[in-house]
């Protein structure tokens, strides 16, 4: 059964209303329906938000908003710069310090970027003594496995940064966070090394879609009390 049109639908409950009342309160297909406007912008949107599987990540990559009947080219790329300019507000700015106490700080400083990659890639979250973000590196883009994965070069930026502790993350284009034995086998050599280097691990996170897996909250190639 089609949507209600947006006249149809009393003004408390329309997105033109929540956006200045209660921003964010409002669901991902209410702010499409925004950024599409007019009198069926709840149906079409409902329409795109299926099209990606729920993951507006993948718009502009493996789907195109303009493939949905009622997207014209001005309204798909009013959307995708919208996701563009979301994804580089995540991003935090250099001179802002962004403080990790838990794998969902983490998580939220990688996981909007890292769940729409098509391939696998490994970075790492660098931290200083107060577990203020130093910097994110990329240390492997492609397919990961215990093999292929040389545990140094995980550490090296960290060394040259004199970074105290490290974060390592990781994700699953799959769109499945289960941890591999792979990923427990390059976990436990990573905190292993650390230990060595007195640099302390303080987690490996798996992101998959819209949610991750910390392997230590899970005791992973973690040892309790290690970690976050």
């Amino acid at each position: 059964m089609a949507l209600q049109r947006i006249s149809e639908i009393p003004r408390e409950e329309r997105p033109s209303y929540k956006i200045e009342q209660h921003p964010q309160a409002m669901s991902s297909r209410e702010l499409l329906a925004l950024l599409i406007g007019g009198e069926n912008q709840m149906e079409i949107a409902g329409e795109l938000y299926k099209s990606c599987d729920g993951n507006l990540r993948k718009l502009g990559k493996e789907y195109t908003p303009e493939d949905i009947e009622g997207i014209g080219k001005v309204t798909s790329d009013r959307i995708l710069a919208a996701i563009q300019l979301g994804q580089r507000l995540s991003v935090p700015s250099e001179n802002e310090k962004i403080v990790i106490n838990s794998p969902e700080d983490a998580a939220d400083l990688v996981q909007y970027e890292m769940s729409a990659l098509t391939q696998e890639e490994l970075r790492v979250i660098l931290l200083n003594t107060r577990n203020h973000v130093i910097k994110v590196i990329t240390i492997y883009k492609g397919s990961l496995n215990s093999s292929q994965v040389r545990v140094g070069e995980l550490f090296r930026p960290a060394i040259r940064l004199n970074a105290a502790a490290i974060i390592v993350v990781h994700n699953h284009p799959s769109g499945s966070f289960s941890p591999s034995p792979d990923d427990c086998s390059i976990t436990k050599a990573i905190v292993k090394a650390g230990k060595l280097l007195d640099i302390q691990v303080l987690d490996h996170l798996i992101i998959g879609g819209n949610s991750f897996v910390s392997l230590n909250r899970r005791g992973l190639g973690f040892e309790e009390g290690e970690g976050l």
